[in-house]
């Protein structure tokens, strides 16, 4: 699969590009920046062939087949939107847009584009230690799924951060909240059916700096978390049922050059299982590939982004009016 990389963003220096870079089924053969003399010093640095000094000279190349966009929240409809005009599969980050409506946007223009994958970047669910939670929920391990419990925080106080611009989709729910959010949807297979939200803004950026949210799933079963962005860096989740207990030490971040640790607890019996170590952006990028080539639907289906940015809005929408909220 060739790739292009739409923009010059960390997360596609330090994670993306190097994990394909690392894969013989990938090969990186363009980066577009709006900053020519950017792209050109990005491109060489990480031994890309071609730097094109905009976004739509990227999508223009045609040695590209596939576009990961990992540019600011509100930009993230718009261009991939215009990938897929140009012919290519897109992998774009998350959250897919700034609300439902937006991310809605993204889905009409990808149903147009059947012959095209289309997708939201959620690369924790590529690596080996959430399949095998997943399936240890699903046999009955911990029993019956009754709460998911999880923690991330990370500490940037940066003003020039896009994190920090409100208007761009910036804070800590859409940052990071998206990950318990989605991972507890996924546990539960299902949707909440009412949520609540708490939010502390920043003073200096407005943005919410630490949003703590509950879902309700019915039936007993709900899930919380807090996700704040000027704490000390730190993740965990607890996936506790009727029967049992897991633990999952690094539920996000997962290092792709150390092994992690998954906890389980049943009864009287307790095990560590270990995973990886293990690339997740490479195993994303290996399911997209496949899935691009095969003809197949996306990994991750849009609905599925579609349906985690309603419970985004709705948790926001709560967090305003400090009301229980249905998405």
């Amino acid at each position: 699969m060739r790739w292009g990389i739409l923009s010059t963003a960390n997360i596609a220096e330090h994670h993306f590009v190097p994990a394909l870079q690392a894969s013989a089924g990938h090969e990186v053969a363009a980066v577009g920046s709006r900053d020519a003399t950017r792209a050109r010093s990005w491109a060489d640095s990480l031994g890309i062939a071609n730097a094109h000094g905009s976004y739509e000279a990227l999508l223009a190349d045609p040695e590209v087949e596939s576009v990961y966009i990992p540019l600011p929240n509100h930009l993230h409809v718009d261009w991939s939107i215009a990938a897929l005009e140009a012919g290519k599969h897109v992998l774009c980050e998350k959250p897919l847009g700034l609300d439902r409506e937006d991310a809605q946007r993204l889905a009409d223009a990808a149903a147009a584009h059947p012959d095209l994958v289309t997708m939201e970047a959620f690369m924790y669910r590529f690596h080996p230690q959430w399949s095998e939670i997943r399936d240890l929920v699903l046999d009955g391990r911990i029993g019956e799924l009754r709460t998911v419990q999880t923690f991330f925080g990370y500490f940037n106080d940066d003003p020039a951060n896009v994190r920090h611009r409100p208007e761009w989709g910036g804070g800590a729910l859409m940052d990071i909240g998206c990950y318990p959010i989605s991972q507890a949807r996924w546990l539960f297979g299902a949707e909440p059916s009412t949520v609540f939200g708490h939010s502390e803004l920043d003073p200096q950026f407005g943005t919410d700096r630490m949003f703590s949210g509950i879902l309700d799933f019915g039936d007993g079963a709900m899930a919380s978390f807090t996700v704040a962005t000027q704490v000390q860096d730190f993740q965990r989740a607890q996936l506790i049922g009727s029967a049992g207990r897991i633990e999952v030490d690094i539920p996000v971040n997962a290092p792709r050059d150390k092994a992690t640790m998954v906890s389980v607890s049943s009864g009287s019996e307790s095990e560590t299982l270990e995973f990886g170590p293990v690339d997740q952006y490479g195993a994303q990028a290996d399911a997209f590939a496949a899935a691009a080539r095969s003809g197949a639907g996306a990994p991750t289906p849009l609905g599925d982004a579609l349906a985690n940015m309603a419970v985004i809005d709705a948790l926001s929408a709560s967090a305003e009016r400090q009301e229980w909220t249905s998405p």
